[in-house]
């Protein structure tokens, strides 16, 4: 996660580089190789990721009512080879993949979103987006992608589960199907505007285990946050 100039950018059909790393489509899979140094602590990471898509999809959908930010999965349901030679880490197992845009800085027009996925019995992927934005509309958005590709919209649980503040007191929560079955796993990733967690909880009537995220937008725009990113994510020439 390096900001570098448009001069250390490629983009060409089947493959994009940033810098010293890159993403290439080769034959059934996504190709990753990694080339990046941490911050603050500049330890490098180097190795690379496969992959491997069920299906591509085309969907997309706008996520605020101005139309001005969208998302769309590009492989809702796929399987990942992670081979990491710095630090020596390796592991398989099922992934996502997809894709957000926007024609203008997101802090302008969220206030905050709650967003989940987790894989159900029949290998399709439920996620769930619910968007507060800055005006104050309230935004759901529910959809199910099969390990072909196909999105169907299906209606939201209606309950809404408040997890544990984060280290940096952002409020999360996440929609199931009841509260008493869903609970906080374990905190991935923890930062000043933005949170990863992995729950426990109950969508479409079955047991799920979810991937969680809250994103709190409005702090994006906070001095102090805005300070704090350059040691998160250099800039580089």
């Amino acid at each position: 996660m390096t900001e570098r100039r448009r001069a250390s950018v490629e983009r060409e059909p089947q493959h994009f580089a940033i810098g010293p790393s890159s993403l290439c489509w080769q034959g059934d899979h996504l190709q990753i190789e990694l080339n990046e140094l941490c911050a603050p602590l500049p330890y490098p990471v180097r190795g690379s990721v496969r992959l491997y898509p069920s299906a591509l999809s085309t969907f997309m959908t706008p996520l605020d009512t101005a139309g001005r930010h969208r998302w769309g999965p590009i492989a809702a349901c796929a399987r990942i080879e992670v081979d990491l030679q710095n630090p020596r880490i390796s592991w398989k197992g099922e992934a996502y993949f997809d894709s957000n845009e926007g024609d203008e800085p997101v802090d302008q027009q969220f206030e905050a979103w709650d967003w989940s996925r987790a894989r159900l019995k029949d290998g399709s992927t439920a996620v769930l987006y619910d968007i507060r934005q800055a005006d104050g509309v309230q935004r759901v958005i529910a959809q199910r992608f099969s390990p072909d590709g196909r999105a169907q919209a299906f209606a939201p649980p209606s309950v809404t589960v408040a997890l544990p503040r984060s280290l940096w007191q952002i409020q999360r929560s996440v929609r199931a199907d009841d509260s008493a079955t869903t609970r906080l796993l374990q905190t991935l990733e923890d930062a000043p505007f933005y949170n990863r967690s992995l729950l426990q909880t109950s969508l479409l009537g079955e047991a799920v285990t979810a991937v969680h995220e809250t994103l709190q937008a409005q702090r994006l725009s906070s001095l102090p946050v805005r300070l704090m990113l350059p040691w998160r994510m250099p800039r580089w020439n």
